[in-house]
């Protein structure tokens, strides 16, 4: 018999696996909407649709093994993460998908709101939170939008030896900012850069990376503290903050 296992589970959505199936149920079917659109339109590897029948949403697993986690080493190799940045270099090289992405201006309130929140539950040290808010302003220009990912996680990019077999999760596919991907591919994994960029092929503005990872970790740490996260694991997002100081 098949052992049902529990990937992810939060107020907002959960994934289940069986087999070779994963279930997604998500509360929101303008997500899951986005996610299907964003895998008809992608250029690279993407698991298969089942089937749908809101709110679940069935997707066949992908070869391979996930590129690593959030504060523990990657076991891949460097040829892995080389093909990791090429992925997202086809990715935004493709038509922008037709629905629209959040612009610099809004992507700023959002890290102001999180930082205010941050210091009124006394979260971090004030000086910490300055010195990241001030990182993050690097990524806070105008940028000429692309299609991106818009969660690029290492667990959402599924490796097979030095190939990319899938990536998964597209709720949050957008037009956007190209170098947000790269930053959220290595967030915790900065040795892993330059195999990235190797990848990705053209030149990078290295700076605004570390302020796009500066903001990932700023906005993410309410969310993962209000759903029963742990950003304070080492390695993790609080980690990520103190290495920019």
């Amino acid at each position: 018999m098949e052992e049902v296992q529990v990937p992810v589970a939060h107020q907002e959505r959960a994934t289940l696996r069986v087999g070779d199936i994963f279930l997604k149920i998500d509360a929101d079917q303008a997500r899951t909407d986005v996610e299907v659109a964003a895998m008809e339109l992608a250029p690279v590897p993407t698991p298969r649709v089942l089937w749908r029948n809101p709110p679940v949403l069935a997707l066949a697993a992908l070869p391979g093994a996930a590129l690593g986690r959030l504060g523990r080493p990657s076991s891949a190799p460097p040829g892995a993460w080389t093909a990791a940045g090429a992925a997202p270099r086809r990715l935004h090289d493709a038509p922008l998908p037709p629905w629209p992405g959040r612009k610099p201006r809004e992507v700023e309130a959002d890290l102001d709101r999180q930082c205010r929140w941050l210091l009124a539950n006394d979260v971090l040290p004030t000086d910490l939170i300055t010195r990241n808010r001030a990182v993050a302003g690097a990524a806070l220009r105008e940028w000429t939008p692309v299609f991106t990912h818009g969660d690029l996680q290492l667990t959402h990019v599924f490796v097979d030896g030095d190939e990319v077999s899938g990536v998964i999760d597209w709720s949050e596919a957008a037009p956007g900012d190209a170098l947000s991907d790269l930053a959220t591919l290595t967030l915790g994994h900065e040795e892993h850069l330059h195999d990235v960029i190797a990848g990705y092929g053209s030149p990078v503005e290295v700076e605004v990376v570390r302020g796009w990872w500066s903001w990932r970790s700023l906005t993410a740490i309410p969310w993962l503290l209000q759903h029963g996260f742990d950003p304070f694991a080492p390695g993790c997002e609080v980690d990520v903050l103190r290495a920019r100081t």
